[in-house]
């Protein structure tokens, strides 16, 4: 039998409940939800499948060790008292890729990977019987958050952040995280058989993640991982039967409505492009459209969008009209639902309408609110 692995999952402020559905979807057991962070427990197999099937996470970390510390003594002596043994070979390249720090007595970023490397270098150099490393092989990131003077350490597993799906070569000037995108479509009610709508989809992100979720395609399914080259402690074997599994479980829906629309011709075309990339460009109708024309026969469809914020793209007054002829659209389309994120604070004064609910997000540094206006349910089909 396997031995377990606590894992931890980053991801954004707001959205902790969404991935830890997914961790609990995926067959694993959540041990501890804090902000912005999933912690949970499996086998190394799960190392191999949360990275690959995971949709709203950031980064998977291996959590090898929590501890207390007020002093730069104190951290040492913490981390020195990690099993870095365990994961690190003797020839591996290590370093303290990235440290932060909240509301703690250790604060300064480059005094803590210091203090942090010199400590695994002391362990490692006991168990190993040597006190230099050469780090000419497989690299391994380490990073670390202090909150309130207890310092969680993990071991990266994922490298480049898993909202790089691998689609979107090209982007828009103000483009919506891929798992955050995801996250805000799983969040909602949206099913693959509903119409979905982004007025405002710059580069495609909504739509393409929705045709990824509806077609149940994997969205680590074409990457690599850092720890594709972690041989020593996971069978390669394992990657590419966890891939082929996530080859074997896409489907094709019967029916997938989902459209794009965007003032930018360009940007209509980058859109198409990455979901050519994304293989899901069969999914989606892109169209160069005007919010002002946005109009649809259909029933019970959703609109899912990340308008233009007022200081990323124009002035106040452009803004403020945006989200008028939205709302104006939007009122219009009888039974429909809208989720738009965007920080744009009088939002819900211009569209015209409360919110049902709102939700604080933080994408990146940026506080965003996600307004929830709710239609009515469809109707239940009868059997006949």
């Amino acid at each position: 039998m396997q031995q377990k692995i606590e894992l931890m999952a980053p991801c954004h402020f707001g959205m902790e409940a969404v991935l830890k559905k997914e961790i609990f979807n995926l067959g694993y057991d959540v041990t501890k939800v804090v902000d912005g962070r999933v912690y949970f427990e499996g086998d190394i197999e799960a190392i191999c499948y949360s990275n690959v099937f995971l949709r709203t996470a950031e980064r998977v970390l291996i959590n090898v060790g929590e501890f207390k510390a007020e002093t730069f003594e104190e951290l040492f002596q913490g981390t020195k008292a990690i099993e870095w043994e365990r994961y690190i070979p003797e020839d591996a390249k290590f370093n303290v890729v990235k440290a932060a720090s909240v509301k703690s007595k250790l604060f300064s970023p480059t005094d803590i990977q210091k203090i942090m490397k010199k400590a695994m270098v002391d362990r490692l150099g006991s168990f190993y019987g040597r006190t230099h490393f050469d780090e000419t092989g497989i690299e391994f990131g380490i990073r670390v958050m202090i909150n309130k003077d207890i310092v969680s350490v993990g071991i990266d597993t994922t490298g480049t952040s898993l909202h790089k799906r691998g689609y979107r070569l090209l982007t828009a000037k103000a483009p919506i995280a891929e798992n955050l995108a995801a996250a805000i479509i799983m969040l909602s009610p949206w099913r693959e058989d509903r119409i979905l709508v982004d007025p405002f989809c710059g580069s495609g992100t909504f739509p393409i993640e929705a045709a990824l979720i509806g077609a149940n395609i994997a969205p680590g399914i074409n990457r690599r991982f850092s720890a594709m080259d972690w041989t020593h402690l996971i069978n390669p074997k394992m990657w590419s039967e966890c891939k082929a599994d996530a080859r074997e479980r896409i489907i094709v829906p019967d029916k997938m409505d989902i459209q794009g629309y965007d003032i930018d011709p360009d940007m209509i075309e980058i859109a198409r492009e990455n979901a050519r990339k994304a293989g899901v460009e069969k999914y989606i109708h892109f169209q160069v459209r005007d919010v002002k024309d946005l109009s649809h026969h259909k029933k019970y469809g959703f609109i899912i969008t990340n308008p233009p914020y007022g200081e990323r793209l124009m002035d106040k007054e452009s803004v403020s009209q945006v989200y008028i002829t939205l709302g104006e659209r939007f009122k219009e389309l009888d039974s429909w639902s809208m989720y738009m994120i965007t920080s744009y604070p009088d939002a819900e004064t211009s569209i015209g309408k409360k919110a049902d609910k709102n939700r604080k997000i933080y994408n990146g540094m940026m506080k965003t609110y996600l307004y929830q206006f709710m239609g009515p349910k469809p109707p239940k089909k009868t059997e006949g």
